[in-house]
């Protein structure tokens, strides 16, 4: 379970993941050696990742929630395979292994096609993610409320006003981002070796991506070290033109993680953490069930996860990088 310090330090580092150690320190009123050993301690043992990501909105890649049926036997392996697709992320295990669900961040209907093709899947339904209501920056509220307002004034990193337009990647992107999404506080000179492009290149196109509001960095923990247990995938049918109201009054929620409209049958979909569940129950049936203009309702358990956000370590210089979807 995490501690104050530690639940202060991720906040921090989800406001700039790449703040250094010694300005975290000076807000926190801790040494600079206690923020970074205990940093240090956190990353060892797997608890956190400081991952750097990609908009696909300002790339103009199209993001898809994908849905598939498969026999409990091969969930798990056909969930590995997913993982380790650069371009898909969020690949999870739900209803006790009768259903894989993932996103997948396409830059064309091939991969989706392929998608739909991967061994053990016995039916397939994608859904266009239309618009986000969260980001890095409002993402659970659990892992961004141990500092107050001054604490994050001084730690929030000057981004660009987002009017930059579409950011096409070059080769050095290729190459950096895909680093950056294993380890995004990896040191200059380190990612330089990684690269092969020199150290000062590299710290203006980090620079660059950060004022296009391209690249974001996103801290990946498990939601258990904050006392929740119980996770779910929800699909909810809203009116028309209630979609954005309920999608905003539930981005304002400390038990959602994530929601989004989309395309299909059910236009909201949403990612649920709560303490046990009693509270989930209580969540969905007084909060979500009671919210003017939603239709219908449907929850599934996030059984186990293949893969959150972040690129898988071994494979950091293949394929095309991850880009931020769910927070």
């Amino acid at each position: 379970m995490f501690d104050d310090l530690d639940r202060k330090l991720l906040h921090a580092l989800q406001l700039d993941g790449r703040a250094p150690f010694s300005r975290i320190a000076d807000v926190l009123g801790v040494a600079g050696r206690t923020v970074a050993r205990r940093y240090q301690r956190l990353r060892d043992t797997g608890a956190v990742r400081v991952l750097g990501l990609a908009d696909s909105r300002r790339v103009g890649w199209s993001e898809w929630f994908v849905r598939m049926g498969c026999l409990p036997s091969g969930a798990e392996a056909l969930a590995a395979a997913l993982a380790r697709h650069y371009d898909i992320s969020w690949v999870t295990v739900l209803s006790g292994g009768a259903e894989v669900s993932c996103l997948v961040h396409a830059t064309d209907q091939a991969l989706l096609d392929r998608v739909g093709r991967a061994p053990g899947v016995r039916s397939v339904a994608a859904f266009r993610i239309l618009r986000p209501f969260m980001d890095e920056e409002h993402c659970w509220r659990v892992r961004i409320s141990a500092l107050d307002e001054d604490e994050m004034a001084m730690l929030r990193p000057a981004y660009g006003d987002g009017t930059t337009p579409m950011v096409v990647l070059n080769d050095l992107d290729e190459r950096l981002l895909p680093a950056l999404a294993v380890d995004g506080r990896a040191a200059y000179p380190g990612l330089a070796r990684t690269v092969g492009w020199s150290e000062s290149v590299i710290r203006r196109r980090v620079n660059e991506l950060r004022q296009a509001r391209v690249l974001s960095f996103s801290v990946e923990t498990d939601a258990r070290l904050f006392g929740y247990t119980a996770e779910y995938m929800v699909w909810i049918t809203a009116a028309p033109g209630r979609t954005t109201a309920i999608g905003q009054a539930l981005a304002q929620d400390l038990e959602i993680a994530f929601v989004a409209a989309t395309s299909g049958p059910a236009n909201l979909v949403g990612y649920v953490v709560c303490r046990d569940a009693d509270a989930l129950y209580d969540y969905l049936t007084e909060r979500v069930g009671a919210l003017d203009g939603v239709q219908g309702l449907r929850s599934a358990p996030v059984t186990s996860y293949a893969k959150r956000i972040g690129a898988i370590p071994e494979r950091a210089r293949l394929g095309t990088p991850p880009v931020a979807g769910a927070g």
